[in-house]
């Protein structure tokens, strides 16, 4: 399939109105015209923990959020894209249960990484520990299995044992169940599927075991085989150094933009478009773009190399006034050399640019005008600001951006000022047919970002002022007339 050049939701499956059908509803009612683009879903499957991303399947959904006939439902009016952890899966699910229960001698064994796969013996060594990019302290977790004891490798998780197993992607047997899950999403009508984690999926001793070259590429090219097969689109999530990105890029893969959130972030912050006009100018146009999302605004590693971490400390400390709090990285050797430890930061967009309707649909102008698929996180979609007590209920502090809309509150949302505008600027994304043409960043300033489309006899100028974080849209109209939009 090709992707629709439009803009883009991604919400939870209970984050507007507490299930699918719901959703469905509202974005029938409100947003048929907005998210032209698609939807993507975040995991609506049964799961036990990480809210939805340590499934136990992706056959079924969670029946608190509805069915596949709710999915397929979405799917007649939009393209709906899901999430696949393609690193691992819950310790719940059945496959790892039963793993459990009957060790060795499971159907289900050879899915999983026991470390004899890894080390001689299965003994980990620290010296090869040492050199990986960890998310946890240990890179594995102890369980009793089949009456003895059996190390698994657990990539991700915050409890020990971990609730999220990772899959031996070697394996013929985790293929056939791959091509399971990528058969099923083809039936129920899922048009893009998010491959999540896949930068872990490769675990080789004397690397980083994360996105190790060549292998990843190897196992890359057979996903996507299988997914074109489908007609499925791939995009692969990986945070890292922006030259993997690039690398993706170059391969013709489609990829996520984690450096434009924070670029837009610096230039409204510090009123200085010097460094996102220079990344404008050099970054690939075959990506996903977006602001605020389910995690938090990239930094590190996402933008090692590019920031300056003097500069990239004011910047963070202004977020976390404002009420963000901070995802950091573990290892000490994936750290800056002065220290600085920032993986993300999280809060809502609309909060780290202080709640000023202006900074934020200028950023948000920013986002639409830069060359990608712009997607929208649901949050931001209502101008959402940071959700304190959420993160003090829960002890998460990803939930400050995680905001479970009732409809009345998405009823009284869509009546603020800033909402209405935002859709307005959406629809113009949407349909001005200039945005399939040729993208150029002509005499920008330190103070004003000016971003241009054209085709044929349409074209469209983007002018930010960073001094008021007034935008306007100069484009060429209907009647062949130059035409104003104040945003």
């Amino acid at each position: 399939m090709s992707l629709k050049n439009k803009v883009q939701l991604i919400t939870y499956p209970d984050s507007m109105g507490g299930n699918l059908r719901t959703l469905s509803e509202m974005l029938t009612k409100h947003f048929s015209d907005i998210f032209a683009g698609g939807v993507h879903i975040l995991p609506p499957f049964p799961s036990s923990g990480d809210r939805g991303f340590a499934p136990l399947t992706y056959l079924e959904i969670e029946p608190d959020f509805g069915t596949w006939e709710d999915i397929r439902a979405i799917g007649e009016k939009f393209d709906v894209l899901v999430d696949l952890m393609v690193n691992h899966i819950s310790r719940q699910s059945p496959y790892f249960q039963d793993f459990l229960v009957k060790g060795r001698s499971s159907e289900y064994a050879d899915l999983f990484l026991t470390l004899d796969k890894v080390w001689e013996n299965g003994e980990p060594v620290q010296e090869d520990i040492d050199k990986m990019f960890l998310r946890r302290p240990l890179p594995y977790s102890t369980f009793e299995a089949g009456g003895k004891q059996e190390r698994v490798w657990t990539t991700f998780g915050k409890t020990d044992p971990s609730e999220q197993i990772d899959l031996d992607i070697r394996s013929p047997q985790t293929r056939q169940l791959l091509r399971a899950f990528f058969e099923n999403f083809k039936q129920q009508n899922v048009k893009i599927v998010r491959l999540d984690a896949v930068g872990y999926v490769i675990k080789k001793l004397g690397t980083s075991c994360f996105f190790v070259e060549p292998d990843i590429y190897e196992f890359l090219d057979e996903i996507k085989a299988l997914a074109d097969s489908l007609d499925i689109e791939l995009l692969p999530e990986v945070h890292a150094h922006y030259s993997t990105q690039f690398k993706l890029a170059e391969r013709g893969f489609w990829i996520y933009d984690f450096i434009l959130p924070y670029r837009i972030l610096e230039a409204l912050l510090t009123k200085n478009a010097a460094e996102l006009t220079h990344y404008l100018n050099i970054r690939p146009h075959k990506q996903f773009t977006m602001l605020d999302c389910h995690d938090g605004i990239p930094v590190k590693p996402d933008l090692d190399e590019l920031i300056d971490t003097k500069s990239a400390r004011n910047l963070v400390e202004i977020c976390v006034q404002r009420g963000a709090n901070l995802s950091l990285i573990l290892s000490d050797e994936h750290k800056a050399e002065d220290g600085f430890d920032v993986h993300q930061i999280r809060c809502t967009y609309f909060s780290a640019l202080g709640e000023d309707d202006d900074a934020y649909l200028a950023a948000r102008a920013i986002q639409f005008f830069t060359p990608g698929i712009p997607q929208v996180y649901y949050t931001g979609l209502f101008a959402g600001a940071n959700d304190m007590d959420r993160v003090k209920e829960t002890g998460e502090g990803r939930e400050i951006n995680r905001h479970n809309y009732t409809v009345e509150e998405m009823d009284l949302a869509l009546g603020e000022e800033a909402v209405q505008r935002l859709l307005q600027l959406i629809r113009f994304r949407n349909t001005y047919p200039a945005f399939d043409g040729e993208f150029q960043v002509p005499g920008s300033t330190d103070n004003e970002i000016r971003m241009r489309w054209s085709q044929e006899n349409k074209s469209c100028l983007l002018i930010v002022d960073l001094n008021t974080n007034q935008s306007v849209i100069e484009y060429i109209d209907e009647h062949g007339l130059l035409t104003e939009y104040r945003i």
